[in-house]
């Protein structure tokens, strides 16, 4: 069977960080692997080639097209089911991802033959043995499809069997998007490749989407993977997706085990919490030693009440000792913050002096988005700008709750400030040259640029 796995184009419309996280397809290499012995299967990453789907489906005729979902490109793979529907009607189309896990009824289409809630080492194996039984005995494949976990069909009018589930990590074929994996990047590091050594978080944080996706439960993945998955990358730097890397001390002693076992000289990014970063200090500078170069955290607030409610366990005072002790040993900080709807021109001030007590060396500053799987989408649901169908707007860089203390075109100033403020002032252009080089932080600088005029096309086309 020819399976052809396709990742949609960026969607120019949303505010993202894309252009600073632009990272390889990780859940389309696992699918990848899995079918690669027994079916001939191809990867069109959209974000890097140009072209159309039409014609890589009339140079690849596949009878399937598997297409991987984000929370704001539904449209988009709604457009490419059609697509490939229209070339050829009787093409199987499958989506799934992290919308299809989050709201499978967004697919719920007469283009879209099976959704895939989750994916792990069985579903869809079964689900291809039974297409290829189909060919033989369509009501008795029908029958049997209905059954598999995780896979809602369109004969059943793509309700659920009630099966709950999380994606699996499987090893991945990164040899799958070679010709793609020069242009992966993370912020200033490029080629980087990304993976996860362990699923689950168990922080809890209020507007966090990922642990509702992989659980509160933090479990490694087996060592074995991990280290076929590590051996197998070639770029120079490594992103850990993991929601805290530092969430134990078990989880970084087995990683640094795996690293000199290995002998690998990466760079090493990682999300880290407050929390653990204090936790476990003393892991810090043994994790540089062999190869950590930079720590994405969440910082979130200038507030105290703000954190509490957001379920962050830590302070204010937790941040700026986290902040110093990284800044001693030396390790980057990527900081994230959450501007909050009710915030006056006051607080957004309060801020801009947080983050330069913080001193960053990369900030992204993001309104509150209370997703619509989120409790906060209710607590919010009677201020809130756009309809949850409106999945463009569904991103973390466009305002979604109606300001409190300030008009919507004055929010959208003070956020364009901030961000003006943090980019020319406070994050270390001098020190980044240095080490991403001229190029990155021009191509850096770029991203925050569009950033930026978007945020100006927002404030002056506020109604």
């Amino acid at each position: 069977m020819k399976i052809l796995l396709v990742r949609p184009p960026r969607i120019k419309q949303a505010i993202t960080v894309s252009d600073f996280m632009f990272a390889e397809p990780l859940g389309l290499e696992m699918i990848y692997g899995q079918f690669e012995e027994h079916h001939e299967v191809e990867i069109f990453d959209m974000m890097v080639e140009k072209g159309s789907l039409t014609g890589r489906l009339a140079k690849v005729l596949p009878e399937v097209v598997g297409i991987t979902s984000l929370c704001i490109d539904v449209f988009e793979v709604l457009s490419l089911c059609r697509e490939a529907k229209g070339f050829n009607p009787e093409i199987t189309t499958m989506v799934g991802g992290t919308q299809a896990f989050l709201s499978p009824r967004s697919f719920a289409d007469p283009s879209v033959d099976y959704i895939a809630e989750f994916v792990d080492e069985s579903n869809l194996k079964q689900l291809f043995a039974s297409l290829e039984l189909a060919n033989v005995d369509k009501p008795e494949a029908e029958e049997k499809i209905a059954l598999i976990p995780g896979i809602r069909t369109s004969f059943k009018g793509f309700a659920s069997n009630g099966v709950k589930g999380r994606n699996q990590y499987l090893l991945p074929n990164r040899e799958s998007t070679s010709r793609y994996r020069p242009k992966y990047s993370y912020f200033g590091y490029k080629p980087a490749a990304i993976m996860e050594f362990g699923t689950g978080c168990a922080k809890g944080c209020e507007f966090c989407l990922r642990w509702r996706i992989e659980g509160s439960e933090e479990k490694l993945i087996d060592r074995e993977l991990i280290k076929k998955d590590l051996a197998s990358i070639q770029e120079p730097t490594i992103m850990l997706v993991d929601n805290d890397f530092f969430a134990s001390e078990q989880k970084l002693r087995t990683f640094f085990c795996l690293v000199r076992e290995l002998k690998l000289r990466k760079n090493f990014i990682v999300y880290a919490s407050v929390k653990g970063i204090l936790s476990y200090e003393p892991l810090v500078k043994e994790f540089q030693d062999l190869g950590l170069k930079a720590v994405i955290i969440g910082y979130e607030s200038f507030n105290d009440t703000e954190l509490a409610d957001y379920r962050k366990k830590s302070d204010t005072h937790d941040n700026l000792k986290v902040a110093r002790i990284l800044e001693h040993v030396g390790i980057e900080v990527w900081a994230s913050f959450i501007a909050h709807p009710d915030w006056s021109k006051e607080d957004f001030r309060k801020l801009r002096k947080t983050v330069s007590l913080l001193k960053p060396q990369i900030s992204s500053i993001n309104p509150l988005t209370p997703f619509p799987n989120l409790p906060l989408y209710e607590k919010y649901k009677d201020r809130l700008l756009y309809p949850r169908e409106d999945y463009k707007s569904w991103s973390f860089g466009q305002v979604m709750i109606r300001p409190s203390k300030l008009s919507l075109r004055e929010y959208y100033y003070e956020l364009l400030i901030t961000n003006l403020y943090v980019n020319l002032v406070v994050n270390h252009k001098t020190e980044m040259i240095k080490r991403y080089g001229f190029r990155r932080v021009i191509r850096l600088a770029a991203g925050s640029v569009w950033n930026l005029l978007r945020y100006c096309r927002l404030m002056i086309n506020v109604v």
